[in-house]
């Protein structure tokens, strides 16, 4: 028995993330912060180890739902969820104990993948011998594409960000080396770390900080905001994402963890595979266009402020 485990709510801030799916938030942490600790201070099991578990058991409910009647389909979906526990635990164990890895992180997204796909060809598979309803077939297809579309456009959003943040420090380097200008902070880690905080409030403070520095050694971050047409358009936004954000949930209500949750447990257990289905995936779309609309209002967003780095350095050259 391991004697360094922490109590259970310094497990709670060292394990969770501080933005997280809703359904994970109140479903599943509640449940799988406690089991952690107990993991680690009582057992020998690694992450790794727990992600098998938490695969085999998701190939355990892809049988279930093949069998395809309606008790069949509730034991197939409290296994999927039980599945999803321990799929949550890995990472948290890994955060606890020091003992994730770059393999643990690949193998955990694999069979995340692998699993979705599976339950969702035998989910379908069953419904089709139980109904004789073609749909079925195309449902399948359908969830494991969602499945596939929802991590890759997050993938490739993440690239592009990362892309034009890193545009934005190279020419703040670039200016700061030509003007000794000040260092950069982005409004959207401002508003992660203080979920209270608005746009105003922040540029305020911004403001005030650059005042103070023009007397201070250090000089004050400039903030540039990526997602400053967004608010503007949507101000009922930064209140609804401040109130979800003091309850560790993230605004991007409908994820991939939602869509499996619609899939794989509500329609089994109402037994509405096919309804609940059809409206997890429209949902899905639905906020996945959402973010890409975001995206491509930040990217106004960025190329004004590319060209506020060029204006300013044709200024300064007139200078």
């Amino acid at each position: 028995m391991r004697r360094d485990i922490p109590p259970l709510d310094e497990v709670r801030r060292i394990t969770q993330k501080k933005r997280d799916a809703w359904w994970t938030v109140l479903l599943v942490d509640p449940v799988a912060t406690p089991l952690v600790r107990l993991t680690a201070m009582r057992t020998r099991i690694t992450p790794n180890q727990i992600t098998w578990g938490a695969f085999l058991l998701g190939l355990g409910s892809a049988f279930f739902f093949w069998l395809g009647d309606w008790r069949w389909l509730i034991a197939g979906a409290v296994v999927y969820h039980l599945s999803f526990i321990l799929d949550c635990m890995d990472g948290k164990v890994a955060r606890l104990t020091g003992q994730g890895s770059v393999f643990g992180a690949w193998l955990d997204f694999v069979f995340d993948r692998i699993r979705v796909m599976v339950c969702g060809v035998a989910l379908m598979a069953g419904q089709y011998e139980r109904t004789g309803d073609e749909l079925y077939i195309w449902l399948a297809l359908a969830v494991v594409g969602l499945d596939t579309l929802r991590y890759i456009n997050s993938l490739e959003i993440f690239k592009i960000r990362h892309s034009m943040r890193k545009q934005i420090k190279e020419r703040v380097k670039e200016a700061r080396r030509a003007e000794n200008e000040a260092e950069l902070a982005f409004m959207e880690d401002l508003l992660r770390d203080n979920p209270e905080a608005d746009i105003e409030q922040d540029r305020q403070k911004a403001r005030s900080a650059q005042g103070i520095a023009e007397a201070a050694p250090q000089p004050a971050p400039r903030v540039v905001d990526l997602h400053q047409e967004f608010r503007s358009r949507f101000p009922v936004y930064l209140r609804m994402r401040s109130f979800l954000l003091r309850h560790r949930i993230r605004t991007h209500l409908i994820s991939g963890i939602e869509f499996q949750m619609g899939v794989f447990m509500i329609g089994p257990l109402i037994d509405q595979v096919l309804w609940a289905t059809v409206v997890s995936g429209v949902l899905l779309l639905l906020f996945e266009l959402a973010i890409v609309y975001k995206l491509l209002l930040s990217t106004r967003d960025f190329t004004r402020t590319i060209d506020s780095f060029v204006e300013r350095s044709r200024q300064a050259a007139a200078a």
